[in-house]
């Protein structure tokens, strides 16, 4: 097996990344105990309700959250045990800032016993991860997989993305995001090295890929946009690989990343199928199209991996619920799959589990999309976020994407706004690029408005053009999961 990987310190930061982060995906397991890593990003209310879903009994905390794990646990009802708390920290930690915890993880270290035996799983079906899918407070659900599934997962990335030895990883992909696509395990596998950070930080990130000679990151569409925007991009030395799903990446972003040395590869899954089970495979002839036109193949997500025994598109209609539909580009209908890495079901929720998963193995993953002649699969939107504007379906990525192509939006988002005549209608929220907006009045503003529909209206049938320009929209730094609802395209 190749060298164990490293995490590198980040001198930077006043806090340092410590390697429980990485330990953690392979010594839950080895304790005969299922991983289940949190999003960060919830409120303790939400925190809350996960660990008593979940009955966890044991949770590890960093020390930067630690306000908000203690928070949680208060939030438990009376009479309910909380889990013990395990606080991660540097070597040195006040007496009160341990109140709350029953351990630090350098104690549990230091009082561990050298010749445990790590307790291998009975049967390849035990489960080892739970993951809670994003998505409302009514509608979260714990996705619960196998050690089968983590392993065909794990070994499916690593080829598809053609991985060789010893990569240098920087991770800008959060781990709770469906265990960071299954690469905390790839990494090992291969002998990578780690570069961990506390949060993303986008001068830091161009810093650090120059520093270590990154080879390998992964991300939202989001990341592209930031890394390809920021005033601290510089062309790379070396090209760096970048795995990017959540949503299509925009022609415009895929073209400034493509400027500066990355090569981008598009993907697409979901937390109930494990990790990317869907790639955008590259073919040869397309090399010779113009750096515009391959943005549009690179923008679908492509064709299964071996990790998938079959990806198909159906019809969603009622009497027709599950039929293949034409590979035609055209033909909108519910992407399905079927494959070893497909989890094992919702945890205690045998009713939606069985929604999802039918009888005969499919999994619904209630994303719309379309297959080409090719064989080559292309995510339109979400059904429950496709906009209905007088009979007609709208995907709002497919909107999205021409917003993006005018040369004054640097993000975009289309929903649908409540319409009293067509029912509803696009609305686009955008932010601009400096000095495209900033200083002008409300006049001049709604002259911009103009400019981007009329720019929309031009490229698109006009039932799908925004009725609405909505300015002030923007992701920040902490909106780089790109996970919307259950999947990520």
């Amino acid at each position: 097996m190749p060298s164990t990987g490293f995490i590198y310190h980040i001198p930077r930061y006043q806090q340092r990344p410590r390697r429980l982060h990485l330990r953690a995906p392979f010594r839950r397991p080895m304790t005969g105990a299922v991983l289940n890593t949190i999003n960060t990003r919830l409120d303790a209310r939400m925190i809350s309700v996960l660990l008593r879903h979940s009955e966890t009994k044991l949770v590890f905390v960093d020390k930067l959250f630690l306000s908000l794990l203690v928070q949680a646990t208060t939030l438990f009802p009376t009479g309910t045990q909380p889990p013990t708390l395990v606080l991660i920290t540097d070597d040195e930690v006040s007496s009160s800032t341990t109140v709350n915890f029953h351990h630090t993880y350098e104690d549990l270290v230091k009082k561990g016993d050298p010749d445990f035996t790590w307790v291998r799983p009975e049967s390849e079906w035990d489960l080892m991860t739970l993951n809670y899918t994003s998505g409302t407070t009514s509608s979260r659900k714990g996705v619960v997989h196998s050690h089968r599934s983590i392993f065909i997962i794990t070994v499916d990335s690593l080829i598809d993305w053609s991985m060789q030895k010893h990569p240098v990883y920087l991770w800008t992909l959060p781990m709770f995001h469906s265990n960071g696509w299954s690469f905390s395990w790839g990494m090992a596998a291969v002998g990578g090295t780690n570069i961990c950070l506390p949060k993303f930080d986008v001068s830091l990130v161009c810093d650090l890929i120059g520093h270590y000679n990154v080879t390998h990151m992964c991300g939202a569409p989001v990341v592209l946009n930031m890394l390809s925007s920021s005033p601290n991009a510089k062309p790379l030395k070396n090209p760096v690989q970048f795995l990017t799903g959540g949503a299509p990446p925009p022609a415009a972003v895929l073209l400034r990343m493509e400027s500066l040395g990355f090569v981008v590869s598009h993907g697409y899954g979901l937390t109930e199928a494990a990790g990317v089970v869907v790639s955008c495979a590259w073919k040869p002839n397309w090399n010779d199209l113009t750096a515009l036109e391959r943005a549009t193949p690179k923008a679908r997500q492509g064709v299964r991996t071996i990790g998938m025994t079959e990806v198909d598109v159906v019809d969603t209609h009622s009497g027709k619920r599950g039929k293949r539909l034409k590979r035609d580009g055209l033909t909108l209908g519910e992407v399905v799959l079927k494959g070893g890495c497909v989890m094992l079901g919702y945890l205690t929720d045998p009713e939606t589990t069985s929604q999802c998963i039918r009888s005969d193995g499919w999994l619904y993953t209630g994303d719309v999309g379309v297959i080409h002649s090719d064989g080559y699969l292309e995510i339109k939107d979400r059904l429950k976020d496709v906009i209905i504007s007088g009979g007609e379906n709208v995907c709002s990525v497919e909107v999205e994407s021409v917003v993006y192509m005018n040369a004054a939006v640097a993000e975009a988002a289309v929903e649908a706004r409540p319409d009293e005549f067509w029912g509803e209608t696009p609305c686009a929220f955008v932010s601009v690029k400096g000095g495209v907006i900033n200083g002008r009045d409300d006049d001049q503003e709604k002259v911009v408005e103009k400019e981007i529909v009329e720019f929309c209206r031009e490229r698109l049938p006009h039932y799908m053009v925004p009725k609405t320009v909505v300015h002030g929209y923007g992701g920040t730094s902490e909106d780089v999961d790109g996970e919307d609802s259950e999947g990520y395209a």
